[in-house]
């Protein structure tokens, strides 16, 4: 695997409560119930999905918001 740049993170509110972070193009999920302790779950998600050579130098987040809006 050569080493990626930057890894995308999608980020949405949980229904139970907290946060949801799902990676694209790695298959990295996690979860917490705060904005803080989600970045720190992240940053420990991708440090066992890595090696240290293989480490992306850049985590972006995207934040995701659903709304329904009824007619």
């Amino acid at each position: 695997m050569s080493k990626m740049k930057e890894l995308i993170f999608l980020v949405e509110e949980s229904l139970e409560g907290g946060y949801e972070a799902r990676a694209l193009e790695v298959s990295i999920h996690t979860e917490a119930e705060s904005l803080k302790e989600l970045k720190e779950a992240i940053k420990d998600a991708v440090k066992c999905h890595f090696d240290e050579k293989e480490m992306p130098r850049i985590i972006r987040l995207y934040f995701v918001k659903e709304e329904v809006i009824t007619i």
